[in-house]
């Protein structure tokens, strides 16, 4: 990151942001004589020149060859975003558009879409994670029997989702009985978590036969567990959009480096988890951030709560010379909107 030590005088600021801009337009080396003719300074190709001399020693830009024109450096992306930037927020027709794209019955066709939005809008990948649950609770409990000493425990969350586990007794009971014990925790404990249910069930399970205490206990272990964990950590949309772009594309190692970001899933993870911890739109670029795998590629992020608490991250991953002023609305309005439709729902 930048320090006040080595802030760029404002005339040298305007220069910055011409050059990244058109460096994130175009692609190539940007010269002086363009950023003197685009830059309404009124200065020469020489003036700029100098200039760039300046900014080059402070490492904010660099030149790939002697006689070509300048490039960004991680140095001047992150002063750029942090300093320069401008985002135009997003107009309240294209927020409407947006919003009726993020209406499902459950939780997990809402990351799943929200995942597609990102990636479908900023022509990248879409990162969604994937809800932390706030409570190990369930709505709605059944049993169902398998085998002789095999049983399905099926559990309905509060939000939607349904879990399955697979349950195997001692014993074998018959479909009276499962049905007495789903009903029993239906009636009594359904909205509370599976740990303040065994607490209060201490008690309670001493009206109940014994072999009826067993078949709960291991019900409330299983569900406990069901609940508490995800078969994805996070829902991500969109990868093969980052075939097509150069700046990764072009080097098939760093982009062999990317795709095993995402498989591997440890280091992205870490990502969006310390995105979760904080507030509003991050952005980490290349390598600087300690958490990518390669200078090229950048992410934004945004997380998003559940009725006012913070429950996971939203994201888009896509080159470092991406078009942040559009990239950044994106992420945070989509962050905004699953919050809200997750809370509805």
């Amino acid at each position: 990151m930048a320090t006040n030590d080595v802030f760029p005088s404002e005339r040298a600021q305007r220069l910055l942001k011409m050059l990244i801009e058109r460096y994130i337009s175009d692609g190539q080396p940007v010269g002086s004589r363009a950023l003197a003719r685009f830059s309404g300074l009124e200065l020469s190709a020489a003036s700029v020149r100098n200039v760039m001399a300046d900014l080059e020693e402070l490492g904010f830009i660099s030149s790939p060859h002697t006689s070509a024109g300048r490039v960004t450096t991680p140095l001047n992306n992150s002063f750029f975003v942090d300093t320069l930037l401008k985002v135009r927020p997003l107009d309240q027709v294209e927020i409407n558009q947006l919003e009726g794209q993020l209406q499902p019955d459950n939780t997990q066709k809402l990351v799943a879409q929200a995942s597609h939005l990102l990636s479908d809008l900023t022509r990248f990948a879409g990162v969604v994670m994937t809800p932390k649950r706030r409570t190990a609770a369930f709505r709605h409990i059944e049993f169902l029997s398998l085998a002789e000493k095999r049983i399905l425990l099926i559990i309905v969350a509060p939000d939607g989702d349904v879990q399955n586990r697979i349950i195997i007794t001692d014993k074998a009971y018959k479909p009276s009985e499962l049905s007495e014990a789903g009903n029993f925790l239906n009636q009594n404990f359904a909205g509370q978590t599976f740990e303040d249910i065994k607490r209060r069930l201490h008690e309670e399970l001493r009206q109940l036969r014994e072999d009826m205490t067993v078949l709960m206990t291991m019900a409330l272990d299983a569900g406990n567990e069901a609940m508490g964990q995800h078969a994805e950590d996070y829902v991500l949309s969109g990868g093969h959009n980052l075939l097509h772009v150069q700046d990764l594309s072009s080097n098939m190692a760093n982009l062999r480096k990317l795709f095993d970001m995402f498989e591997q899933k440890t280091s992205l993870l870490q990502l969006l988890d310390t995105s979760s911890r904080a507030e509003g739109v991050q952005i980490f670029i290349g390598g600087e951030s300690g958490l990518l795998p390669l200078d090229e590629c950048s992410v934004v992020t945004a997380p998003y709560e559940v009725d006012g608490q913070v429950v996971g991250t939203v994201g888009v991953v896509g080159p470092t010379r991406m078009s942040y002023e559009r990239v950044i609305p994106i992420v945070d309005i989509t962050a905004k909107l699953l919050s809200s439709a997750l809370s509805q729902h």
